[in-house]
């Protein structure tokens, strides 16, 4: 899929917002766990295939950090259960996950503002199909 260039003028991009399309995009990933803030953007940006895929990876992104974090802690509790050391080096796992998503989180917000169309791997293939 090919975005348009964040460098196109912006009376030739569509926009249904108001918004500059790079601050629409790094808004929608303002609120990343639940996504509200990316289907609002989805709901609202019709046109703007910019804004588009930037929602949906954030909705994405947002859907698959809650689900492995909440995974994460069942799992840390089965394991406290067997063994409380172990438990304990699983906590710091899950913490370790924890900043890795918040650093890319941070890195998703900031590659949108600039303007850029940043894909993770396997989901901002799957957003960029759909929006």
């Amino acid at each position: 899929m090919q975005l348009p260039p964040p460098s196109m003028p912006p009376q030739q991009r569509s926009q249904t917002t108001g918004l500059e399309p790079n601050v629409a995009a790094l808004l929608a990933y303002l609120i990343p766990v639940p996504p509200i803030s990316a289907i609002i953007f989805l709901l609202i940006e019709k046109q703007d295939r910019f804004v588009r895929f930037h929602a949906l990876q954030s909705a994405i992104f947002g859907a698959v950090s809650f689900i492995a974090i909440i995974a994460l802690q069942v799992i840390g509790v089965a394991v406290s259960m067997m063994s409380r050391s172990l438990g304990t080096a699983f906590a710091f796992l899950v913490a370790f996950v924890g900043l890795g998503i918040l650093g890319l989180w941070i890195l998703l917000l900031i590659k949108a503002y600039q303007g850029q169309a940043f894909k993770l791997p396997v989901i901002g293939d799957e957003a960029a199909k759909r929006s």
